[in-house]
């Protein structure tokens, strides 16, 4: 890594091969995390919830009042520490019944500020309208407003928020358990990743017998648990995701020339080729001089323009890239003749148009 000219440039690669675990690679079909929803009222606020044009913030507490026996026209309330908010929370796989969780709180009306507010229940459903958690307590907004009328001052959002731990699952999450026939989606999807999976597995658990393993397409990989894992199936899968496999990675270099910064991998091969790089500069300048007549000449003062041409050409400078020229090599050469970053970026383009350069390039 080497810094040059404001310009950053990562080199991604070693001698030694790159293992990733299994569970890095992938996960398994039906383990996922599901989305939780929920509407509920954040109270006690001081003074910044919703205000009478949000009709269904003032509808939501005489409802929330009627359940607990008190009956108001929601037509005549105008209270202003009562805001309604959009409750949201993630439920993991396999969770369990009593744990906890946390919940994201968001005002959905024209509440100014939800500092200091307190959830009241709230009962958050999944996509398939069942219950699956119930959430209440303090928000914390990480944020704040300060001062009134026109001379106010704010910090990040305070009309979002979050429970810590504040949401109890009361209901499993739908995940299915631990099976003899397991199957694992890549992340990203490639033949020679999924080959070497398979391969793996096989060789570990499938020494002598049938293979147990086999890629159904280049994101979806098959594994039968063998017969002495049919009762430890949790043990099975624990040491397929400990499995190290070498996935293959597409040659790639990413160019972020907002902040400068160009990573590139070690799977990157250059071609034969010379690079010749130069620059020409011409500056044009204009000076104005003043123009004083003789006394008692009857003249008046005039400005005179006088514009002055210059032109300067840098050498150029070269760099020649043999059969087999590593990307360090590459960073090596652009960094040694003094790129700046605009050219290091422009010479990687032209490298890309020239067809020298074997990798997919990505400007972000």
């Amino acid at each position: 890594m080497r810094l040059c000219s404001g310009l950053l440039l990562i080199c991604l690669g070693s001698e030694s091969a790159f293992a990733a675990r299994l569970k890095d690679l992938g996960a398994w079909e039906g383990v996922r995390d599901n989305q939780l929803v929920g509407y509920g009222l954040v109270v006690g606020l001081a003074g910044t919830g919703d205000k009478r044009q949000t009709v269904f913030s003032a509808q939501s507490l005489a409802n929330l009042l009627e359940k607990m026996g008190v009956m108001v026209n929601p037509a005549v309330i105008q209270v202003r520490n009562t805001a309604s908010v959009m409750v949201t929370a993630t439920l993991p796989p396999f969770g369990q019944p009593g744990s906890r969780i946390d919940t994201h709180v968001a005002a959905i009306g024209d509440a100014t500020n939800l500092q200091g507010g307190l959830l009241v229940l709230t009962p958050l459903k999944g996509p398939d309208g069942q219950v699956y958690a119930a959430a209440q307590g303090a928000v914390v907004t990480g944020g704040f407003v300060a001062g009134r009328g026109g001379n106010t001052q704010s910090l990040n959002h305070p009309t979002a928020g979050r429970i810590p731990n504040g949401g109890i699952i009361e209901k499993a999450s739908p995940s299915p358990r631990p099976s003899s026939r397991l199957r694992l989606q890549l992340r990203n999807s490639d033949f020679t990743t999924a080959a070497r999976i398979v391969e793996a597995v096989n060789r570990k658990f499938a020494e002598s017998g049938p293979a147990v393993a086999r890629a159904e397409t280049p994101a979806l990989v098959t594994i039968d648990a063998p017969a002495r894992y049919s009762l430890r199936q949790v043990e099975f899968v624990s040491e397929l995701e400990n499995l190290a496999v070498e996935p293959d990675r597409t040659a790639r270099i990413v160019i972020n020339e907002r902040t400068g910064t160009i990573v590139m991998g070690k799977d990157v091969r250059i071609a034969p080729v010379a690079i010749l790089h130069g620059a020409l500069s011409v500056e044009i300048q204009t000076v104005f001089d003043v123009s004083q007549p003789p006394p008692l000449s009857g003249g008046t003062t005039t400005t005179v323009p006088q514009v002055g041409v210059g032109a300067r050409e840098e050498k150029a400078k070269n760099i020649v890239l043999k059969q087999g020229a590593t990307i360090e090599e590459l960073v090596k050469a652009l960094t040694g003749i003094g790129s700046t970053p605009r050219d290091i970026i422009a010479i990687l383009q032209n490298l890309k148009a020239a067809g020298a350069l074997e990798a997919d390039l990505e400007v972000i």
